[in-house]
């Protein structure tokens, strides 16, 4: 895209974690960034945005539910009365309520995949026509080695994961004429407050799975998206790319 004008960009679940990380990378890039939280304490997301306002980024945080037709759509809405249009979508809002099968239940089944599936197709769907207008944009859903591998406790996770990485292939079959591309980024182990909560026996029996030794942090799954929405990765689309420290190959 040769405009010159300011990108914008939009990352469901942006305060915190690795959805800070990929908002402030793109604000580094010179995007106008908008993100959703859900929280009623805006302390994370505050954050956030005076992370990226201190380093002369632009970014704007807004209170939505995406797995919510109504508040999804105000929520986009808002961010188009802002700007012009939607050059670039990261959905990155997730949640995990783990539990074997036999003792799950229905609505933790049901809140996992509304957030972490429902909330992308929605968010997409919110794009997808403003892209294809203006033929060109970047779409990527984060996914997780486990939506590839599985894992024991987590079958919801895992569903919803798996779930994103045949909704990103399919769209990206749709709307690749129209210069859009969708990809999959996979991450393993990051360190999140998700994982501050395994003790440190679960995290050592991680460490010791991993290649390189280390867990990865919220910069490293940025750096890639960073390369993903440049017009350099414009001939990649409908990947999935793990970044996994070598942990699945």
């Amino acid at each position: 895209m040769n405009d010159n004008s300011p990108k914008i960009a939009v990352v469901t679940g942006g305060s915190r974690g690795i959805g800070r990380a990929i908002v402030k990378s793109l604000a580094n890039l010179g995007m106008h960034v908008f993100f959703n939280y859900t929280s009623p304490d805006d302390t994370e997301a505050q954050k956030t945005i005076s992370s990226v306002e201190n380093n002369g980024g632009i970014c704007k945080g807004i209170r939505a539910d995406i797995s919510n037709q109504e508040s999804c759509e105000a929520f986009f809405k808002a961010v188009l009365k802002k700007a012009t249009s939607i050059h670039v979508l990261v959905n990155n809002a997730g949640i995990r309520k783990d539990g074997l099968l036999a003792m799950m239940s229905p609505s933790n089944w049901d809140d996992v995949l509304a957030i972490n599936l429902r909330g992308a197709y929605l968010s997409t769907k919110a794009v997808v026509k403003p892209m294809i207008r203006q033929r060109w944009g970047r779409i990527i859903n984060i996914s997780s080695i486990v939506g590839i591998t599985g894992n024991a406790g987590q079958s919801n996770y895992a569903a919803a994961k798996a779930g994103l990485i045949g909704f990103t292939k399919s769209i990206a079959q749709e709307v690749a004429s129209r210069q859009i591309t969708a990809n999959v980024v996979a991450p393993g182990f990051v360190q999140t407050k998700m994982t501050e909560q395994m003790d440190d026996k679960q995290q050592q029996d991680i460490l010791n799975r991993i290649p390189m030794k280390r867990m990865g942090c919220p910069d490293d799954v940025a750096a890639l998206i960073r390369f993903l929405v440049s017009d350099e990765a414009g001939y990649i689309t409908g990947q999935v790319i793990q970044v996994c420290g070598g942990l699945v190959m």
